[in-house]
């Protein structure tokens, strides 16, 4: 025993003094004894009595009790079961024990940093079986047992997360004996339990699902009402946590949800009262704003970006039918909203509309309470556009007007339309006069918000591209007005601020990007190019992350001018840029300078979510989309570049040779012939590799949903399998027969899935065949007919060198004729030269066609 005591204490960093007092080693037997009583009484009373001194001596004298009272504690959990209060005090003790936190009582005598609860945790879950009885304690009704087992399991899940969660996985009912206790009258015991579950079911997918089948929402909504929804305490904050870890990244609890009608109930907890002018704070408390915060998580949890595409568009329309978008748009027009709440509710708003073409067109006809009533989504930029505005809330609104015009063709052809000039009167104030107005203001934050916003209006859609370029701007009375391109330019060379020059750079790139209209108007432009190479080819500031970024986007630019560029303009046709950037920049420069963009941490950051993730003004340097493009185009556009220089390097190097007969010219438009048809045939092939890259898309959502049904049906098996274990118990005691129903409902409930999991297998094995057959079939059909065409190109070439040679066969024989007449025949030289010129050249032709 004294060698176990001393060693548990150099483990836990408790080394006794040299010159230790007294009282300490009376204190240490004092505990010898307690525990000797614990261990040996045979009265019950006497072991209570242990018990409680032991308890009194925990929090002082931690490591002692610990040390030696460990073992018998456990003891009593197992052996005096029928008595709750030895048993509440031996939990009692066991919490102190295990707790995580230093009491007051024994500061003193440890290290803060010493986390002796954590190393006593560890020591008493090396036998999992101990956290399964402490979970046995919990069915006990009495307060005294429920509620200390409960801490208990706390502060183990606290020290040891995942050691914890792995044993309660495999405990039999382990959950479901967790999950009971929200029904408890109690709510010091209901509310513990949910502080337990959040702690259980963060990072463990498994567990998650377990609780949500366990009918946990229906729980989660019962105490959110019983609280009073929004206008509840902490306790709806809790219950909206939990919520959160069970359908954050889990795709199989957000179907759960959706399916179960759950996001219909969500629409109440949403309808606040409105603000009245005597107390106009009183109903945004620092509670109320934190349970509104967990309330839009939720939601965005189900229409996060990141999620699939089909189950986030089912959950956008089911939350505008039930009158949730309308409520979070309630929340975004009212008066007194704390200006974090509403940054939260515009990012939520963003999500829900998100490339849904209904939800998107009914923002667009929401009013704004305002004289005379604007369109909510004018007023949300003139947020935006406003340097006054907290920066996160301009933020959130540049977002949800990128989600407006995500995928979204009615409202980005709208925006461009406000931009044109119009035969009738047109409103006061509109979406495209504000981000000009933005566009060129004195504010850099405000000029990047601008372009970005408006470069949005132009993704994947090259009719509003062309439109953009008949926008004119009046700068100055009596001055011509100038192009919005023409402006921008002006604006990238006479600004001094690296993000309003990002800013107007992203918007060009997206502008030129597919255009060879927009490529036109820029290069007429005086001076557009040679800014950029001046700026690319630089040398200061290297070494200055916005001055990097800066010249890549530049080249980014240049190289676009160049891949989309069909030589409209003579002085910078492809050829005569790929040269520019040769002798002026050096293709090494310019190909480090394309693909430095990729090796920034900023570009690493952006990519990942659309929503911008700047903490401060000075962060906000790429939008998310321009960084989608540069990675779609940033190996064309230097393939481009590379191509040209070297094209350019061949023709300086070989001589013209002008075609010397009608043969040649034959020859050549051939060649011309067979290039269109291996053009045509190129086109085919890319159309049957996007066909290859559908089906590919469509097997993998199928194996996406097969292996969500295996995990549906997993869950389903471990929950029948518990089932069996309760029913059995249950049937002993009461013999009723409700278990009996429920096991039923769940086998009918397995055996459907794995019915649709057969169903989705079969289809997956006919799309894969569908998709090997007709590659197959296609790759040799077009071989063949590739095959046909080429051996009718050479005999169509051989029948001409036929006719060529009996040609000269005929004139050899007419002028042999005619000196055997006697007849003078005049010899050429430079025929005779000519014809044994041409021969060679015919001969290399044919090798060449061949």
């Amino acid at each position: 025993m004294e060698y176990f005591k001393s060693s548990l204490k150099f483990v836990l960093g408790v080394t006794p003094a040299e010159n230790e007092p007294s009282g300490a080693d009376t204190q240490s037997a004092q505990v010898e004894r307690l525990v000797d009583r614990l261990q040996s009484s045979t009265l019950l009373n006497d072991r209570r009595d242990a018990c409680r001194a032991l308890k009194a001596l925990s929090r002082t004298y931690r490591v002692e009790v610990g040390a030696q009272g460990m073992h018998a504690l456990r003891q009593i959990l197992e052996v005096d079961r029928t008595d709750s209060e030895i048993i509440g005090l031996a939990l009692d003790t066991l919490c102190n024990i295990t707790d995580p936190k230093t009491f007051e009582e024994e500061a003193e005598k440890l290290d803060a940093v010493n986390k002796v609860g954590e190393q006593f945790t560890e020591i008493f879950i090396k036998n999992s079986d101990n956290v399964g009885l402490v979970l046995t304690l919990l069915e006990e009704f009495d307060f005294h047992v429920r509620w200390p087992a409960l801490k208990l399991l706390m502060h183990l899940l606290t020290n040891r997360p995942k050691d914890i969660q792995e044993i309660i996985l495999v405990s039999p009912m382990g959950v479901s004996k967790l999950m009971d206790l929200l029904g408890d009258s109690r709510e010091v015991i209901r509310n513990d339990v949910l502080l337990l579950l959040i702690q259980l079911t963060k990072g463990n997918a498994n567990i998650q699902k377990i609780v949500a089948f366990e009918n946990a929402f229906d729980r989660i909504f019962d105490v959110i009402a019983q609280e009073g929804n929004a206008e509840g305490g902490i306790v709806v904050e809790d219950c909206l946590l939990l919520m959160l870890n069970l359908l954050r990244g889990n795709i199989s609890n957000q179907n759960f949800f959706k399916e179960g009608n759950y996001i219909q109930k969500l629409t109440p907890m949403f309808q606040i009262p409105p603000e009245t002018d005597d107390s106009p704070l009183s109903g945004w408390s620092p509670q109320k704003v934190s349970n509104v915060h967990c309330m839009v998580q939720v939601i965005r949890a189900l229409v996060a970006p990141s999620g699939p595409a089909q189950a986030v568009a089912t959950c956008q329309r089911i939350m505008r039918a039930c009158g949730l978008l309308q409520a979070l748009c309630n929340i975004l027009m009212a008066s007194g909203v704390p200006a974090d709440v509403l940054t939260e509710t515009i990012n939520t708003v963003a999500e829900v509309i998100r490339g849904n073409s209904n939800n998107q067109e009914f923002i667009a006809g929401v009013m704004a309470p305002s004289n005379p009533p604007r369109p909510a989504i004018v007023v949300l930029l003139m947020s935006m556009v406003n340097e006054k505005q907290p920066f996160v809330l301009r933020c959130s609104v540049l977002y949800c007007f990128q989600c407006f015009l995500y995928k979204n063709e009615v409202g980005q052809n709208q925006l461009i339309q406000t931009l044109l000039p119009q035969g009738n009167e047109m409103q006061s104030l509109t979406t495209g006069q504000l981000l000009c107005g933005g566009l060129f203001t004195p504010d850099s934050l405000s000029n990047w918000f601008s372009a970005v916003a408006l470069s949005h209006a132009l993704i994947d859609d090259s009719t509003q591209k062309e439109q953009l370029l008949r926008v004119l701007l009046a700068t100055n009375i009596g001055k011509p007005p100038v192009t919005l391109m023409q402006q921008c330019v002006i604006l990238l060379q006479q600004g001094n601020k690296t993000q309003c020059k990002l800013g107007l750079l992203m918007l060009l790139c997206r502008w030129t990007a597919h255009c060879p209209a927009a490529v036109k108007s820029f290069l007429l432009i005086d001076s557009s190019v040679a800014y950029l190479t001046a700026l690319l080819s630089s040398q200061e500031n290297n070494d200055d992350l916005q001055e990097t970024l800066l010249q890549s986007m530049c080249a980014i630019l240049i190289g676009l001018c160049i891949h989309f560029n069909d030589d409209s303009v003579s002085n910078y046709t492809k050829e005569k840029l790929c040269n520019l950037i040769e002798n002026r920049i050096g293709l090494e420069r310019f190909q480090d300078a394309i693909g430095g963009l990729v090796r920034h941490e900023v570009y690493s950051r952006t990519l990942k979510h659309p929503q911008p993730s700047a903490k401060n003004p000075s962060e906000l340097l790429l939008d998310h989309e321009f960084c989608r493009l540069s990675k779609a185009l940033e190996g064309v556009i230097t393939k481009s570049v590379l191509d040209g220089s070297s094209s350019h390097h061949k023709s300086q190097n070989s001589l013209p040779t002008p075609p010397d007969s009608v043969l040649v010219a034959q020859y050549k438009e051939v060649i011309r012939e067979q290039d269109l048809q291996i053009e045509k045939l190129n086109q085919i092939t890319e159309l049957l590799v996007k066909e290859k890259h559908e089906l590919e898309i469509q097997v993998h959502d199928l194996r996406s949903t097969v292996s969500h049904l295996k995990d549906q049906n997993l869950v389903l098996r471990a929950t029948q399998s518990n089932g069996r274990s309760e029913e059995t118990e249950y049937y002993n005691a009461v013999n009723s027969e409700d278990s009996a129903k429920e096991l039923e409902k769940c086998r009918s409930i397995i055996a459907e899935l794995e019915n649709r999991l057969a169903e989705c297998t079969s289809t997956v094995k006919e799309y894969k065949q569908k998709l090997e057959e007709e590659n197959e079939t296609d790759f040799e059909r077009k071989s063949q007919k590739k095959s046909e065409e080429l051996e009718a190109l050479k005999k169509e070439q051989e029948d001409l060198l036929e006719l060529l040679t009996d040609q000269e066969s005929k004139l050899t024989m007419y002028k042999e004729r005619l000196a055997a007449l006697g007849e003078k025949v005049e010899t050429d030289e430079s025929s005779v030269e000519l014809d044994t010129d041409d021969q060679p050249e015919s001969s290399n032709s044919v090798e060449r066609i061949n």
